[in-house]
């Protein structure tokens, strides 16, 4: 913690909802961490289960917990901006977890490294409901990184990006699927500078087989009009006629 309880560097903000299940990892990653300047903000939308009972069991130093009926996942994200006392806010979803101990320890030296970065960014690894590593993402998280590196989708994961607060907009709450991937780009165009914090993953992503084939569809029905807001409906389409072979591969490596 810093020497002023009232900021530190980093606030780490995991969103909740009935996630006592897969939560357990994502609180020991963030417990393990060596790097002390950071509080751990839980927005919770009135759980029933016994969530926020294993966020107090873990008693991680510099924990705020808020837990309220919200309007759903970007809503929790946007009282968390408000709320958080962090330079920069990490995202971290109940059942994602920092990759090891020294996560926010690699973020805290981009930061040094790169003075004016407003975002700081890094590679994530899928992990599966046992930890597993399944492997990286589809897409790599590229060096350098700029608004124009998300024409090929989200090249980084929303939980290895991390900005500055004071730059940060709400969540457009329009977007039901895809807000994180508008988010990003209205960032990266407002950002100084970026700061790779380099290979080693900061984050592992639990992979959710359980999201249905209706939400995918609809998710990149957003994104696509997303990519048309801000690249242009030219570029978009041409994007999204490059992601087919992409596609295919995968389907057939099932």
């Amino acid at each position: 913690m810093s020497n002023n309880d009232s900021t530190y560097l980093f606030t780490v903000v995991t969103v909740t909802w009935n996630a006592a299940r897969v939560l357990p990892p994502t609180l020991e990653s963030v417990k393990a961490q060596r790097y002390t300047d950071f509080e751990y903000l839980v927005v919770d939308g009135a759980s029933s289960d016994h969530t926020l009972q294993l966020v107090r069991d873990a008693d991680i130093a510099g924990t705020r917990i808020v837990s309220e009926h919200d309007r759903g996942l970007y809503d929790a994200m946007n009282k968390a901006i408000g709320l958080a006392r962090g330079e920069y806010i990490v995202w971290l979803n109940a059942g994602d977890s920092f990759a090891d101990d020294q996560a926010l320890t690699r973020l805290a030296y981009a930061a040094e490294r790169e003075p004016n970065a407003d975002v700081l960014y890094g590679q994530t690894l899928l992990v599966d409901s046992h930890r597993r590593v399944i492997g990286p993402r589809h897409l790599t998280a590229p060096t350098p990184l700029c608004a124009a590196s998300f024409k090929r989708g989200m090249v980084v994961c929303h939980q290895a990006f991390v900005a500055r607060r004071d730059i940060m907009p709400q969540y457009d709450m329009s977007y039901r699927y895809s807000a994180d991937y508008d988010w990003c780009i209205k960032i990266l165009k407002r950002s100084r500078a970026n700061a790779y914090c380099g290979d080693a993953p900061l984050i592992h992503f639990l992979s959710d087989e359980g999201t249905t084939v209706s939400h995918r569809r609809a998710s990149l029905v957003e994104r696509y009009r997303i990519m048309c807001r801000h690249y242009g409906a030219l570029a978009a389409t041409l994007h999204h006629l490059s992601f087919i072979p992409r596609y295919l591969r995968r389907k057939l490596s099932r």
